[in-house]
């Protein structure tokens, strides 16, 4: 009995230190990629003397999330090199910018067994940046040009009327209960112009269930407007399943802006990106397979789970302009 309690434990043993060593190797490779002289350059061209907490901010990031380790250490790096071209922090406690593990289909080639080279879609874990609604708020803000921006949930009660000819739109009413009925984004520029959108939940849901890649097929509109009964709250989740509220604070921030805002290069290049990684990947020509494998995407704290120590970082991230 002794013998075989012990050949029981021997196996699992080397499996968790097998796993540890493919842990290791991964952080490995992104240090020294993040340590390459080409790329050190990088980013201290686009953040000068705070790239070297940035850099700590990435091996933290990747330290920390088991999906993003199963990522190329190359491509985290560039999708961290956009966030850092924006001065936007990445930690996902701030929710400015976030570096999202997706699994998405690509087209991959491949040695049948007669020799003859073929192509085959498979699943890939890719990294792709995404900005929060608080770092387009952010973006806003540095231009200089918005006296005023801001956005939030709508209560039932509170939106009084909404006048189509003029663009009006009033929330003065009273707020009868918890039930979030829609979302509002209000900006007004120094030189006095001002323009509010507002989206239902219903609106919201559609929206995400038509522009989306993010969510499954079986997904329905009546499922995502389940979700806005759930409470407004900061998550660590991204995406319409894990965190409608974030995402459609966002949508309208981003509908809004793109239309009628002030917007500055870095912030069309941050919607661009943002656009693109919300569609991102490529589907089959005669399937329409599900393209980004994570409706909700949360971090996986690891750092109790015999991960590395993340490295010590100096003293917090960059200037919070995400």
């Amino acid at each position: 009995m002794a013998q075989q309690a012990t050949t029981q434990v021997v196996p699992t043993a080397t499996s968790q230190a097998g796993q540890v060593a493919k842990k290791q190797r991964g952080v490995d490779l992104l240090k020294n990629m993040l340590n390459a002289e080409s790329v050190q350059a990088q980013f201290k061209n686009a953040l000068g003397k705070n790239s070297g907490t940035f850099v700590a901010s990435v091996i933290d990031l990747y330290n920390g999330d088991k999906s993003l380790q199963q990522c190329e250490p190359k491509a985290v790096v560039m999708e961290a090199l956009k966030a850092a071209v924006l001065h936007l922090p990445i930690n996902k406690a701030l929710g400015y910018a976030f570096i999202i593990p997706f699994n998405n289909n690509r087209k991959v080639k491949y040695t049948d067994e007669q020799g003859v080279e073929r192509e085959r879609w498979e699943k890939v874990m890719e990294p792709t940046f995404q900005i929060g609604y608080k770092g387009l708020i952010q973006l806003a803000m540095r231009t200089g040009q918005y006296r005023t921006l801001n956005a939030d949930a709508v209560y039932e009660g509170e939106l009084r009327k909404v006048n189509k000819l003029t663009g009006e739109i009033a929330f003065d009413g009273e707020r009868t209960s918890d039930k979030v009925v829609g979302y509002f984004c209000y900006f007004e520029l120094l030189n006095g112009f001002a323009k509010t959108l507002y989206m239902t939940v219903e609106q919201m849901a559609m929206h995400a269930k038509r522009f989306s890649k993010g969510l499954k097929k079986e997904t329905t509109v009546e499922s995502l407007i389940n979700l806005a009964a759930l409470p407004v709250s900061d998550s660590n989740a991204v995406g319409w399943m894990g965190n409608f509220h974030g995402m459609a604070i966002k949508t309208v921030i981003r509908n809004l802006l793109s239309k009628y805002g002030y917007l500055s290069v870095e912030m069309q290049n941050a919607i661009a990106d943002d656009y693109e990684g919300e569609t991102s990947g490529n589907a089959p020509e005669d399937q329409t397979p599900v393209v980004l494998d994570a409706e909700a995407v949360v971090y996986e704290d690891v750092s109790q789970q015999g991960q590395l120590p993340a490295p010590a970082a100096d003293p917090q991230e960059v200037d919070p302009g995400y």
